[in-house]
């Protein structure tokens, strides 16, 4: 869909003009003393997020008519006291802590009270009210301790979490997080494309719901991201996952615009950015108000305009600490005008490159030379392994977007991590739609070069409809003598779940055969295993 920088500046100066209220202070009108609304409050459910030892953040957005067109989740523009509590048990008969939030319309009445002063490995319960009503209640785990194996009474020193990415609403239903809600996990990681931003036909794809045409074109405004939020969170596996589990958040590219670096947008067609850069920040900072505004993150993470600090780290006891990576934000523009193409070597080698930025690589490279924990994991968005994706010998198809793009920042990564001796590095990454489990070497051309690191790439939630075990991409990469370093590929949806003590980490692919109609099972489609001290993974 084409849409004239005028209208694109125009309507972004509205969200622009709050997104100032950063700096100056949110409004200070009237409060809402007794409110009424037309319908539950808390039909976007709740969620927790980034636990610690001592606590979680929590999360709700007050919208009773959460599809309003004009973003607003049907509250007027008034603050409102939102109350919380988190307890130890289901009924709330041993409340642990409680305290209030106010909800303000600068923020999409959304509120992200940090709650401290509990213990480390434990259980908890929360819920929210507002007037009369009352919300759904959530559950919680805090992490270990800083000394402590595992997460906590009976969990037999072991840390339990699932990851997944790309759900787009319009092309699958979110059937696996039905599955993943029922799964016994300490938290879930979410590696990047919450939702999609690009427009769709006349009815919600496989869905078949009628939309407000606002929804299917393309979201530019922050009006326009917060209804596409609202249309992602009405899913109501979806929100059962968030009740279940405490989430650790990151974006990729669709929370903005597909495949975007730093401030340049995608390319057109003609191979140049398809917004200037004003146009394309003020886009950014209505996507990043809006995915703080939907999510459990804490106040660091608050975004300032077009900028925001994602990238951050969660320890969890001795077994792992979890390096949650911001791969879009400082990134130089992909070669050669992004794609998937032969050629572009000079480009793509240049050592001057970045995929993180340097102070983000250089944040990384320290913290995992720094910890103490058997496992470094890095939440991170776009495929390390080097992939030739043309069979044939004598070409080498890369794709740009991915670090394949970025090889000398590649070099520094994992060269990086080997020399300063980083503890058992393990890669999460998202992105693909397709789940591949691969060595990470210093050298992927030379096969006696050492395995450094491994990776577990997941399949897509929905995105991409309808999966198969192996397709053409698959064979081609698995192809005999073209990547040796991958281990494994299945292009079904789904989610990874992982295990991790002191001894091994344990990947489960688990998938559904179907998303384009509810209600596939899921089962188990590789497993693989990585020994403390012996990078690499052997299937189970």
């Amino acid at each position: 869909m084409e849409l004239s920088r005028r209208r694109l500046l125009g309507s972004a100066s509205a969200g622009a003009a709050a997104l100032g209220l950063f700096s100056v202070g949110f409004s200070n009108g009237r409060a809402w003393a007794t409110p009424r609304f037309p319908g539950d409050p808390f039909r976007l459910g709740v969620a927790s997020g980034d636990p610690t030892g001592d606590g979680f953040v929590l999360w709700t957005r007050l919208a009773p008519d959460p599809l309003a067109v004009d973003g607003r989740g049907g509250m007027p523009e008034r603050t409102v006291e939102v109350e919380w509590e988190v307890a130890h048990d289901e009924g709330f008969r041993r409340v642990a802590r409680r305290g209030s939030e106010v909800a303000v319309p600068e923020l999409a009445h959304s509120v992200h009270p940090e709650v401290r002063g509990l213990e480390p490995g434990r259980e908890y319960f929360y819920r929210f009210r507002v007037g009369g009503e009352l919300s759904q209640v959530g559950r919680a785990r805090t992490a270990a301790g800083a000394r402590d194996w595992g997460q906590g009474p009976g969990r037999g020193g072991r840390v339990s979490f699932a990851f997944a990415s790309c759900q787009c609403w319009y092309e699958g239903f979110y059937t696996a997080y039905q599955h993943m809600a029922a799964e016994d996990l300490d938290f879930v990681v979410h590696l990047g494309d919450y939702l999609y931003e690009n427009g769709v036909g006349p009815t919600a794809g496989v869905r078949n719901m009628q939309l407000d045409a606002s929804f299917l074109r393309e979201t530019y405004t922050l009006a326009e991201y917060r209804n596409r939020y609202a249309l992602t969170k009405l899913d109501a596996d979806l929100q059962a996952a968030h009740q279940a589990f405490a989430w650790i958040v990151t974006w990729d590219d669709h929370e903005v615009e597909n495949n975007w670096a730093g401030d340049v947008a995608q390319v057109d067609k003609d191979g140049y950015p398809d917004q200037d850069v004003t146009a394309f920040r003020a886009r950014k900072a209505a996507a990043f108000q809006a995915y703080y505004e939907n999510l459990p993150l804490r106040l660091p993470q608050r975004p300032s305009g077009a900028r925001a600090a994602m990238y951050r780290r969660l320890s969890f006891g001795r077994v792992m600490d979890l390096h949650v990576l911001d791969s879009r934000s400082y990134r130089d523009d992909q070669a050669c005008g992004d794609g998937t193409k032969p050629g572009c070597d000079v480009d793509r080698r240049d050592p001057s490159r970045t995929m993180l930025g340097e102070a983000q690589e250089r944040w990384l490279l320290d913290g995992t030379a720094r910890s103490a924990a058997t496992w470094n994991v890095l939440a991170n968005q776009t495929l390390v392994a080097q992939v030739d994706q043309n069979p044939a010998p004598e070409v080498l198809s890369s794709g740009l977007d991915m670090w394949d793009g970025y090889t000398a920042a590649r070099d520094r990564l994992l060269t990086g991590m080997h020399e300063r001796g980083a503890s058992n590095p393990v890669v999460l990454t998202g992105d693909i739609h397709r789940s591949v489990v691969a060595d990470l070497k210093l050298d992927f051309d030379d096969p006696r070069s050492p395995v450094v690191a491994t990776e577990f790439a997941g399949s897509s939630i929905s995105s991409g409809k309808d999966g198969a075990a192996i397709d053409k991409v698959g064979r081609d990469w698995l192809t005999p003598g073209v990547n040796p370093h991958l281990k494994w590929h299945n292009a079904q949806r789904g989610y990874t779940r992982m295990r991790l003590d002191r001894h091994e980490l344990r990947a489960d692919y688990r998938i559904v055969p179907y998303v384009t109609t509810p209600g596939a099972p899921v089962e188990t489609a590789g497993s693989f295993v990585v020994e403390a001290g012996r990078p690499g993974a052997e299937p189970v």
